[in-house]
């Protein structure tokens, strides 16, 4: 996967050089030519190191290539690196050496441009074939062929980890732009709430301290007014915030499947929302909306399947991804533990991890129990 500059891959070290280490296997010939095969002991210490350099520096070009570093200069010195021992190997052991040209070629295509990467593979793929002819070697014709195909493999790797991570870095900008979004409605709100209110206060007030002195009577009339006008704003702001921070589970429900699928994430929802106590309705509603916002930022995953049940005497919500498994949710900066707190007020429980087949799960069970008003914040 390219990183934007200066970003750090959080990916484990193997991780990145994973795409090159079912190649190896190739390893086993020139490993048992050397065992062998009769040769100076010079010799073989000599092709034992410059085996070992090449296989080093290969899979350090491919952790370089896969994180990030592709076509930079040190990835570049080191591919030219492993072009040079594997040719050298190849040509000075012999036949049982030539699969090196593999490497050569799968490096090649992993870190080069475009432009350069089928040059390179097909000289490889010559030398590999001018070795194993001038040696009399024409049955393993096929190691050649395998340069090709190695190189088309790798350059469809190489197209499939930057699609997904353009995937993911979309997905992030879908999660921001819904942020943005609510923070510009919620503000739009306000706006149309205490805009009147406001002027008229600020009108009001400029008239009764005019007529504080000629004509005190009509001065508190207007500062009752005033007070009016300002209790009246206070209560709509109130409701605005109310309602702001309220959602129903049904409405929550279907502004994830909106956010989801915009994702092209496969969403799973239940047939239907049953009647549920206020307090509880809303606080499932949080639920799901805390995870939509997990799945879209943090977990890569490519379906969601969220349950709920209630038996009468509590309801289950249960949302399940097929990311990439649990995270620390008490990291800072989580929404987790606060929502545990919300789930918590009201009797509820709330637990996260990993699901049964794979990915996360966030579950939320609550008692359908009468619960003050006061208890759900």
């Amino acid at each position: 996967m390219e990183l934007r500059s200066g970003a750090v891959d959080p990916r484990p070290r193997w991780y990145r050089i994973g795409w090159a280490l079912p190649w190896l296997l190739f390893q086993f010939f020139p490993l048992a030519d050397l065992v062998t095969t009769d040769r100076p002991l010079a010799v073989r210490l000599v092709a034992g190191a410059g085996l070992l350099v090449f296989t080093v520096v290969y899979l350090d070009v491919f952790r370089r290539a896969f994180g990030g570093g592709c076509w930079s200069g040190s990835v570049l010195g080191r591919l030219a690196v492993v072009a040079g021992l594997g040719v050298t190997l190849a040509v000075w052991m012999g036949p049982s050496w030539a699969g090196l040209l593999i490497y050569v070629s799968a490096a090649s295509a992993a870190a080069l441009p475009t432009r350069w990467v089928w040059p390179a593979v097909v000289a490889a793929a010559a030398v590999c074939a001018a070795v194993l002819v001038l040696d009399g070697e024409g049955g393993l014709l096929i190691l050649p062929v395998l340069c090709l195909l190695t190189a088309f493999a790798l350059r469809g790797t190489r197209h499939l980890v930057s699609v997904n991570a353009e995937l993911a870095e979309a997905r992030e900008e879908l999660a921001r732009n819904a942020v943005a979004e609510e923070r510009l409605r919620f503000a739009r709100d306000l706006h149309d709430l205490l805009g009147h209110s406001l002027s008229l206060i600020a009108l009001k007030s400029e008239l009764a301290g005019r007529l504080a002195e000629v004509d005190p009577a009509r001065a508190r009339a207007e500062m009752a007014d005033v007070e009016a006008a300002a209790r009246r704003a206070l209560a709509e702001v109130r409701d605005a915030v109310s309602g702001y921070r309220q959602v129903s589970c049904a409405q929550a429900l279907a502004e994830a499947r909106a956010a989801l699928s915009g994702a092209g994430i496969a969403v799973r929802l239940p047939a239907r929302v049953p009647a549920l106590p206020g307090p509880v309705d809303a606080a499932l509603g949080w639920v799901v909306r805390e995870a939509t916002t997990n799945v879209l930022r943090h977990s890569g995953a490519r379906a969601v399947t969220v349950t709920l049940t209630e038996d009468g005497a509590e309801a289950v919500l249960t949302v399940a991804d097929d990311g990439r498994g649990p995270a620390d949710d008490t990291a800072p900066g989580s929404g987790l533990p606060g929502l545990a707190e919300r789930v918590g007020a009201l009797g509820g429980v709330l637990t996260g991890g990993a699901g049964r087949d794979g990915g996360y799960e966030l579950r939320a069970v609550m008692p359908l129990l009468p619960v003050s008003a006061g208890a759900a914040r």
